[in-house]
């Protein structure tokens, strides 16, 4: 949503916004789909289906549905189901993201039928689902290289060519073939007609014309009305999407976990956001997910003891958050991505802590996204470099979040009007009554949520 940034100085009180109406009018397009009502207050669970369970199969992880339910979870976004490529695959299993067959699911998960009573358990509950569809590129082996040949990207000799050097087990799908196009749409057709899915994540969606989004985003609304999420950052895919990445903002969160930055680098980041993006587009926020745990590693190995602070900073700012497999599990290694690696379920330690912030964002409208949400105000404090203050505010609901976001101890004053009233803090149940003028003494990354009663 459009980002009002509130400085507020002790004892005076400024506003400021970085609105420039030249740079706002750049950024405008039409945008033919809206946002289903549903979406004003989702979050999103990322579904490892290969690691969830020592059997990883779609059978062994229905089983969990009713629990993330409990714990606030409204849109179930699966990795790739689709069959994997074994043509200059990677590790024993390949990866997810070379698919072999648009129109199958990968016999190690389950069969096509047990992946539809995923959806039907989801549904019942009142859940969403997506999947993820990799649109950019195929398998080596996938049936389109042999039968279409033309529909692939090729080198001056005439040879079929990897989309990024590194990326050596998937082949680069040529955009420019209008008859590729019809089936790569048709394709996400068939999921919607025979499961009955709600919307697709699209993996690097920035790399596939945007044209194209446009035109399938209109046939699949035409089906159902559809979410769309785009592993992408840019403002013109919004255009088909309904939200887009926060990588920039993630990799702010690791680096002021990290030392190397502060806070200033975070108003900063909403700054410029005000300036890119309008009051309707939505951001997905989170602190892991399968690539950065992967391949960077977990939130622990990369946020430290910061890692449940910037969790709560990512499901209370402006935007959907997001919670990757075992993060309510405390999580703390390394998933192999190409082989198996199962996570192991303990007893579920921060379950309660991904609860209360999931169905605050669900129940407390002055969180919820875009136009729909409340107005956002970085709150100034007497120690703005190391402490994160704001308030979000829609009509009578109010949060104020604060947040030490330093590793040593903190002593900060607030002084204004915006804070006053009667709160209770979200996870210690906690009353306060707020004057205009309030001191807190913060531990090292200690976070404080509080909701006006």
């Amino acid at each position: 949503m459009r980002i009002f940034l509130t400085i507020l100085f002790i004892p005076f009180l400024f506003a400021c916004s970085s609105n420039n109406e030249q740079v706002k009018q750049e950024n405008i397009f039409k945008r033919e789909y809206k946002h289903q009502p549903w979406t004003k207050k989702t979050n999103i669970y990322e579904v490892n289906i290969r690691q969830y369970t020592p059997e990883g199969t779609f059978k062994a992880f229905e089983k969990h549905i009713p629990r993330l339910k409990k714990m606030g979870v409204d849109i179930l976004w699966i990795m790739p189901i689709h069959p994997i490529g074994v043509k200059n695959h990677k590790g024993s299993l390949g990866s997810y993201y070379a698919v072999k067959d648009y129109r199958k699911v990968n016999p190690e998960f389950g069969t096509l039928d047990d992946f539809k009573s995923i959806v039907n358990t989801a549904h019942g509950l009142g859940m969403k689902v997506i999947i993820d569809w990799v649109a950019n590129h195929t398998a080596w082996d996938n049936w389109l290289i042999d039968a279409h040949p033309d529909w692939y990207t090729k080198d001056s000799t005439g040879n079929i060519i990897a989309p990024v050097p590194d990326w050596s087990d998937v082949a680069d799908l040529n955009y420019d073939n209008k008859e590729m196009r019809e089936y790569m749409t048709g394709s996400m057709e068939y999921w919607l007609k025979e499961t009955d899915i709600d919307g697709f994540r699209c993996d690097v969606a920035g790399m596939v014309p945007t044209d194209f989004w446009i035109d399938t985003r209109k046939r699949l609304d035409a089906i159902k009305p559809v979410f769309m999420l785009a592993e992408w950052e840019t403002k013109d895919i919004l255009q088909a999407f309904d939200a887009v990445y926060g990588w920039e903002f993630h990799h702010i969160m690791n680096e002021v976990a990290q030392g190397k930055k502060n806070v200033n680098a975070i108003t900063g980041y909403f700054t410029k956001h005000d300036s890119v993006f309008n009051a309707d587009d939505y951001v997905m926020y989170f602190t892991s997910n399968h690539d950065e745990n992967s391949w960077n590693g977990s939130e622990y190995e990369r946020m430290g003891d910061a890692a449940q602070t910037m969790a709560v900073l990512s499901a209370t700012i402006p935007g959907i958050p997001l919670v990757y497999s075992g993060q309510e599990d405390k999580l703390a290694k390394r998933l192999s991505f190409f082989d198996k690696d199962t996570i192991v379920w303990k007893n579920f330690e921060l379950q309660d802590f991904y609860s209360k912030l999931l169905h605050l964002k669900k129940e407390n409208k002055a969180l919820w996204n875009g136009t729909t949400g409340g107005n956002f105000s970085i709150v100034n404090n007497s120690n703005s470099e190391n402490v994160f203050t704001f308030l979000r505010k829609k009509d009578n609901c109010k949060v104020l979040v604060i947040l030490n976001l330093s590793d040593i101890n903190q002593n900060i004053t607030l002084q204004n009007k915006l804070i006053k009233g009667k709160y209770k803090s979200l996870f210690t149940d906690d009353d306060f009554n707020l004057a205009d003028s309030v001191k807190f003494e913060l531990s090292p990354w200690e976070y404080i949520v509080l909701v006006n009663k």
